[in-house]
């Protein structure tokens, strides 16, 4: 796929951010690989709020690949984290799971029924395979494979030399846990507490508990796996190194050269991976902003690791209709892979794209997702004009493929809602769906089924997943004879104008022409008239119709677009529903 056409007038945020960064690559690592970093912790569900931790430096990759440069977007699997608590509304997960709080998250067993070796390689399963489905090339780096065969060793050992020099940074930004602490402090302590988990950033302390001093390695116990131990002392000379568990009261000596199961804490392990990565651009959440935050922190302990902090824009929160914002921990937040039951994956790329990495937004569940689905269509008719905005170009392109080319995409498009209607309608009879989708446009019909997938499907899903049982459609068996018979002149004669005009006008613009002209008709106007030429009480006389018509075809006020019901309920019977 070609470079974004981009002129110094319309560069996006996108365009931008990769000027920086290849300029600041050149600068610390000329002639190598550009890295740009995610951090993604497996603790559970990863949601959609820590997808805008990955998309933010894939789509920054994804133009400096387009640009003809080679780079690599990590991904840190921070699976050698604590298991911090049990996490809310997971399936054969209880508080009996508390007993494995404190080992590592690749120490503790998946969830009943999966199919995985551990908790976190469940959980890294799923956005693993959305990842692929969005089109996101990356290195992935499981934590605990670098931990584990001491691929850190020097880092962990030069951390505990200049251990001093990096409690000193750390006393700088300490706030005391106990009473006295100011509110607004202690709200950003939580805030950044809930932002960090789940997102490559495990809330942890910092290492400085232990009447021997401050000491930036935790040691997971030998005798229980967890990490609720204190280190005692510490030998620089020999890396003796000595530690006892708070949890189940063990205690060893163990040479630090040699021991591979401990971690340093996070505001000293992330800073480490920036120098030993060489990482140029990470993103972090909005509370990384706050005081003693560890990106913040961390610009300055990474210079102990002779490295320098990565550019490092952060990201405001995504949220979902109707719904507060995102916390893994509180459980049935979605994922990507639901995001990716209900829309094509060019849709939810563009959102992530379209709003700069400081702007929050939200993805819809509910009735929005129609209403995101028709301004992305007429965004696709801008940009195939040669109408659109160069930024809205931008976007566009950036969502419907990658350096690598286009993702696959529905070969007939057809509007979001009305699939979602006809998905309602037909309740899953596919040879139903397939006659109305097959008559909504003669001009250029559909034939099979495939051709309006996987659109098609997605719109399915939603009804069958997000839409609520007593807001489907139901179709009436029989007429309602008690209202036809209730019926005046007027609404008599508004219905036959309609089921006259049926034959004539079998396809969705010509029922949409119909149901809104048959009201004008009978109010002495064209059907062609334009609301500009129209009395305001015409609007409330097609209301009334429309009402009519809804209660005549499926018992309620309201249901899907007229046009579309019309259709598949078929000619014949909507006839008999409307009294002939």
């Amino acid at each position: 796929m070609p470079t974004v056409a981009q002129s110094p007038e319309t560069t996006d945020w996108v365009s931008r951010f990769a000027d920086d960064v290849i300029q600041e690559s050149e600068r610390r690592a000329p002639g190598k690989p550009v890295v740009v970093a995610s951090g993604l912790s497996p603790s559970g569900p990863i949601h959609l709020g820590n997808l805008r931790e990955v998309m933010t430096p894939h789509l920054v990759a994804d133009e400096i690949r387009r640009r003809g440069h080679q780079v690599r977007h990590l991904i840190s699997w921070d699976d050698y984290d604590r298991y911090r608590k049990v996490p809310a509304g997971i399936a054969g997960v209880d508080e009996s799971w508390a007993e494995h709080i404190g080992k590592p998250l690749t120490s503790v067993p998946a969830p009943e029924g999966s199919a995985y070796p551990n908790w976190a390689e469940h959980f890294k399963a799923a956005m693993t395979e959305a990842l692929a489905e969005l089109g996101v090339e990356f290195d992935g780096i499981s934590q605990t494979a670098q931990y584990t065969s001491g691929v850190y060793r020097e880092q962990i050992l030069h951390a505990m030399k200049h251990r001093g020099d990096i409690d000193a940074i750390l006393a700088q930004y300490r706030t005391k846990k106990a009473p006295g602490k100011k509110p607004q402090q202690k709200a950003v302590d939580e805030a950044e507490l809930e932002a960090e988990e789940g997102s490559g950033a495990a809330a942890e302390d910092d290492g400085s508990s232990g009447s021997a001093g401050y000491f930036p390695y935790k040691p997971y116990c030998g005798e229980c796996g967890k990490d609720l131990t204190t280190v005692t002392s510490y030998d620089d000379d020999t890396t003796e190194l000595a530690y006892t568990c708070t949890a189940c009261g063990f205690g060893e000596t163990v040479r630090l050269s040699e021991f591979n199961r401990g971690k340093l804490v996070w505001k000293v392990d992330w800073p480490m991976r920036w120098a030993y990565e060489g990482v140029i651009f990470e993103p972090s959440g909005v509370d990384h902003s706050s005081p003693g935050s560890s990106f913040q922190v961390g610009g300055q302990i990474v210079g102990i690791f002779d490295g320098e902090q990565p550019i490092g824009p952060m990201y405001a929160f995504v949220g979902i209709s109707g719904m507060a914002k995102m916390s893994s921990s509180r459980g049935g937040v979605p994922t990507p892979a639901d995001a990716l039951k209900i829309m094509e994956p060019q849709l939810l790329r563009w959102l992530y794209a379209r709003r700069r990495p400081n702007q929050s937004f939200k993805i819809a569940f509910d009735q929005e997702i129609q209403r995101l689905y028709d301004e992305w269509d007429k965004l696709a008719g801008k940009v195939a004009e040669g109408s659109a905005l160069p930024g809205d170009v931008a976007a566009y392109t950036r969502a419907v493929g990658t350096a690598a080319g286009e993702l696959p995409k529905t070969a007939h498009p057809l509007p979001y809602r009305t699939l979602a209607s006809v998905a309602d309608i037909t309740a899953g009879h596919q040879d139903q769906a397939l006659r109305i989708l097959s008559e909504l446009d003669p001009a250029n019909p559909i034939t099979d089924l495939a051709d309006a997938r996987p659109r098609y499907d997605k719109a399915e899903a939603w009804i069958n997943t997000y839409v609520p049982a007593d807001q489907r459609t139901v179709v009436r068996e029989e007429p309602d004879a008690e209202l036809l018979k209730s019926l005046d002149d007027e609404a008599r004669q508004s219905l036959r104008l309609l089921a006259d005009g049926l034959a004539d006008n079998w396809s969705l613009d010509g029922l949409t022409h119909l149901v809104y002209g048959v009201p004008k008709v009978r109010a002495g106007f064209s059907a062609d008239a334009t609301p500009k030429e129209l009395p305001p009480e015409i609007k409330t006389a097609q209301r009334t119709f429309f009402a009519l018509l809804y209660h005549l075809l499926v018992g309620r006020d309201t249901g899907p677009r007229l046009p579309t019901l019309l259709l598949a309920v078929g000619q014949e019977r909507v006839r008999a529903l409307l009294g002939e």
